[in-house]
């Protein structure tokens, strides 16, 4: 059978690999609530980078568009982001996540704590998942790559909204633009940091 599309074979792994993961947050979710009588995160969604995409990115880094580009030198190929109320929601989804069995964290940025200068916020993990069926490399047990972005949702909505107006293909007064980004930014984060803290005075006062 030929292989076809950038990912070949692979894409098959691929979505076994992402259902598997966002099962494992799913379940580790279940039981924190059960435990603890709220949820840990508002909701989560997963996709595999398109193909297209993926030709863009690896044009992008000066890499051929051939499957074994694809699955080793983007990351990103496995997208989940988890969107928590909370930002001590966020940190308590990092620690569950590095409890699950089969992953190891290659890389982590905490945009929350350190933002980007444009404003964005958010909590990046790149993981190496080990899969029952071989890699691009040969490998079997086989390893791929899944990228968490985790945020809150005033962090998401900032992102969506600064990704819509990041793609206009022309926009006038730019730079008042970034300049009005990187205050909203800012004051979402201070209402996310009010909300943690009110959130923290009713549980102390259970």
């Amino acid at each position: 059978m030929a292989q076809t599309g950038l990912y070949g074979f692979f894409r098959e792994t691929m979505q076994q690999i992402m259902n598997r993961m966002t099962g494992q947050i799913e379940e580790y979710g279940r039981a924190y609530e059960a435990a603890h009588g709220e949820k840990l995160y508002e909701h989560l969604i997963c996709r595999i980078k398109s193909e297209e995409s993926a030709r863009e990115k690896l044009c992008r880094l000066g890499q051929t568009a051939d499957t074994w580009h694809a699955l080793r030198s983007i990351t990103d190929t496995i997208g989940i982001r988890i969107v928590c109320l909370f930002i001590d929601d966020v940190y308590e989804n990092v620690r569950q996540i590095k409890s699950i069995p089969g992953c190891s964290v290659v890389r982590e940025k905490d945009y929350i704590h350190n933002a980007k200068p444009n404003g964005y916020r958010s909590y990046h993990m790149i993981l190496e998942v080990e899969a029952d069926e071989p890699d691009v490399d040969g490998n079997t047990p086989g390893h791929y790559y899944v990228e968490i972005q985790l945020r809150t949702i005033a962090m998401d909505t900032w992102a969506a909204l600064e990704h819509e107006i990041k793609y206009k293909k022309s926009i006038e007064n730019q730079e008042l633009i970034i300049q009005e980004l990187r205050r909203c930014a800012n004051e979402l984060a201070a209402c996310d940091v009010s909300m943690q803290t009110l959130k923290r005075i009713i549980r102390e006062g259970e």
